[in-house]
C-alpha cells in the first residue's frame, strides 16, 4: 500500500484531531474519506459542465419528459 505524506500546521493538526475524535475513525480514514468524496464530487461536477457544453453547442433539442411519455402511451391524459 502507498503513503502519502502531507504537511499541516498545529492549528489545522489540531482540528483534524478533533475531528477524528468526533467521527471516532482514524487520522487516514478521515482524510482518504472526506478528500476523496470532494475529489469524486468535484469530478462530477467538471463532467457534467462539460457534458452540458458539447449539448448546448450541438444545437441539439430537449423534450420534457411528460410530451415524451405521452407521444409513446407512457401518460394517460
Amino acid at each position: 500500500m502507498a503513503k502519502i505524506t502531507i504537511t499541516v500546521t498545529n492549528e489545522e493538526k489540531e482540528w483534524l484531531k478533533y475531528m477524528t475524535d468526533f467521527y471516532g475513525i482514524s487520522l487516514s480514514n478521515l482524510i482518504k474519506k472526506y478528500s476523496m468524496e470532494q475529489l469524486e464530487d468535484e469530478y462530477d461536477k467538471q463532467v457534467a459542465d462539460i457534458a452540458y457544453k458539447r449539448y448546448k453547442e450541438s444545437g441539439e433539442k430537449s423534450y420534457p419528459i411528460e410530451d415524451i411519455l405521452k407521444e409513446f402511451g407512457g401518460l394517460n391524459e
